[in-house]
């Protein structure tokens, strides 16, 4: 499996720990985002991300800004891309489930860190149902 990862200034220290977790479990990870806690633009990270899950670069996305609001609007600009902003394993596990959502938006001044690592195992490990929810999926892009 191959993630790519993007973060502004308030998820840093959420994007390392998520880089150690994926690198643990022998994921191959792509980091657009940045290292430091100086101000930065979340889409000069996001866009990277998204872009990477839309030409199917990687497997999946994960995002981190510090309310996760503008992080998954940007990434939302992408066709194809569902990023869904979750607040806990439980919303998680329905984007994947329910929506397919294929970058996780994560906000770093709602969430512990260790929510955050939980959040990030459950996107990993839940599959997409499909079924009724894939007429559902369909209709989401507009043209």
């Amino acid at each position: 499996m191959k993630i790519s990862i993007g973060n502004d200034h308030a998820g840093t220290e959420y994007k390392l720990a998520i880089v150690g977790l994926l690198k643990s479990l022998e994921i191959e990870v792509i980091n657009h985002g940045t290292d430091g806690t100086d101000s930065v633009d979340y889409p000069d990270f996001i866009h990277p991300v998204a872009e990477d899950v839309e030409n199917e670069v990687v497997d999946l996305g994960i995002i981190v800004c510090g309310s996760g609001n503008g992080a998954s609007m940007t990434a939302n600009k992408h066709h194809g891309i569902r990023a869904a902003l979750c607040w806990n394993k439980e919303i998680v596990q329905l984007a994947r489930e329910h929506n397919d959502a294929n970058i996780l938006s994560l906000p770093a001044r709602f969430i512990s860190l260790n929510q955050a690592l939980d959040m990030v195992r459950t996107f990993l490990n839940t599959k997409f149902e499909g079924g009724r929810h894939e007429r559902r999926i369909e209709k989401i892009p507009f043209n």
